[in-house]
């Protein structure tokens, strides 16, 4: 049987590392142009630092901004493996749900779901900010307001497949737009009650440098968590259909 849990195990793996090498391509090819330029602009800041008796004494970087690149391209794929296998296991458990959809179709749905509300609506809350934005002493914060974003997104995620589920017996186009108004309140809701952002953009970062980071950021997540729902849904369709194969020719020999 080709949809046991072991082989839906080893396609989400694939396709998180699929996913995975397409993102960190993004990351080098996109995302660090823009983290090229606020470095630059972080550097600039080093005189007046050191007029004002800052220095560092000289002290150079412990690791090359190339090992850093090709150690954050390692990490991307690494967690897109970790994603995928998650991605597989929650995939597995929502089998009895969307019944009425190809694997490649909830595959793929499912996959938008977890970029929504994993990378869309933090970072609608929570831009992603370039190096020499954000203040050091706020990382903590900064991280635990994100955090519960990502937590609260999931949650809306959960309640909009269970609102779905109990509602299977309506029509599709009502099922839809009941499913859609009730994530588009609770994202609201999410939004307005958590806090804004506790940093503030320093005057000397240019704009353009600031949206280019946060929006290659987004392609990036885009890229690992919708590539993710499409490869796997590439990946366990044809063995879906492969393992009701036998059963369909099993009734129609039956019928005959």
């Amino acid at each position: 049987m080709t949809t046991t849990y072991k082989s839906i195990a080893l396609r989400g793996v694939a396709a998180g590392a699929i996913a995975g090498v397409a993102s960190a391509l993004v990351q080098l090819l996109v995302t660090e142009i823009p983290i090229r330029a606020a470095l630059a602009v972080e550097e600039a800041r080093a005189p007046a630092g050191e007029e004002a008796g800052h220095s560092h004494g000289g002290e150079e970087e412990l690791v090359s901004r190339g090992a850093q690149v090709v150690g954050g391209m390692l990490g991307v794929v690494i967690v897109g493996i970790a994603v995928g296998l998650v991605f597989a296991t929650a995939y597995a458990l929502s089998k009895r749900w969307f019944t009425d959809r190809t694997p490649f179709s909830r595959s793929f749905a499912f996959g938008a779901a977890v970029f929504g509300a994993v990378a869309l609506l933090p970072w609608i809350k929570y831009p992603a900010n370039p190096p020499a934005v954000g203040d050091p002493a706020t990382v903590n914060h900064r991280t635990a307001l994100y955090l519960g974003v990502v937590v609260a997104g999931l949650l809306i995620v959960w309640g909009a497949s269970w609102l779905a589920a109990q509602l299977h017996a309506q029509s599709q186009p009502v099922r839809t737009t009941a499913v859609l108004l009730a994530v588009v309140a609770a994202a609201a809701v999410v939004l307005l009650a958590f806090p804004a952002p506790p940093d503030t953009v320093p005057a000397d970062m240019p704009v353009n440098v600031l949206w280019q980071f946060r929006l290659s950021s987004l392609a990036q997540l885009a890229t690992l968590y919708v590539g993710i729902g499409v490869v796997f849904g590439l990946l366990i369709d044809p063995a879906a259909r492969r393992a009701k194969a036998p059963a369909k020719a099993s009734r129609e020999s039956t019928v005959a």
